[in-house]
C-alpha cells in the first residue's frame, strides 16, 4: 500500500505565503513524477505544478513566478512553496505521485487534500 500525506495548508491573507509539503510513504521501489493540483468548489481538478525525479519543474501559467515546488528524492517528499498568494488560489490542494511499487505495479496515487484559503 501507498500513502501520501499533506500538510501546510490554512488561511492566508492575500500577498501571504503557505508552504505544502506531502509525504509519501508504504511500500515503494521508485517515485517518478510528483505534483500538486487543486480544486476550487465547482471547478474541476486542475494541475498547479509538476516535477520530475530529475528536478525538471512546470507551472500552470497562473502561479508562474509566485510558486516553487521541489522534492527530496531520499525522503520521498515533494513541496510546494507559494507565495504571493490571490483570492483565486483559494481551493484544495491535491499532491500526486506517479509510483512503482515493483516490477508489475506502478500507478497514480494521491492524498487527501489540503485546504488553501485566501481571504482579500
Amino acid at each position: 500500500q501507498v500513502q501520501l500525506v499533506e500538510s501546510g495548508g490554512g488561511l492566508v491573507q492575500a500577498g501571504g505565503s503557505l508552504r505544502l509539503s506531502c509525504s509519501v510513504s508504504g511500500s515503494i521501489s521508485r517515485i517518478y513524477d510528483m505534483g500538486w493540483y487543486r480544486q476550487a468548489p465547482g471547478n474541476q481538478r486542475e494541475l498547479v505544478a509538476t516535477i520530475t525525479r530529475d528536478g525538471i519543474t512546470n507551472y500552470v501559467d497562473s502561479v508562474k513566478g509566485r510558486f516553487t515546488i521541489s522534492r527530496d528524492n531520499a525522503e520521498n517528499t515533494v513541496s510546494l512553496q507559494m507565495n504571493s498568494l490571490k483570492p483565486e488560489d483559494t481551493a484544495a490542494y491535491y499532491c500526486n505521485a506517479d509510483v512503482k511499487r515493483n516490477y508489475f505495479n506502478r500507478g497514480q496515487y494521491w492524498g487527501q487534500g489540503t485546504q488553501v484559503t485566501v481571504s482579500p
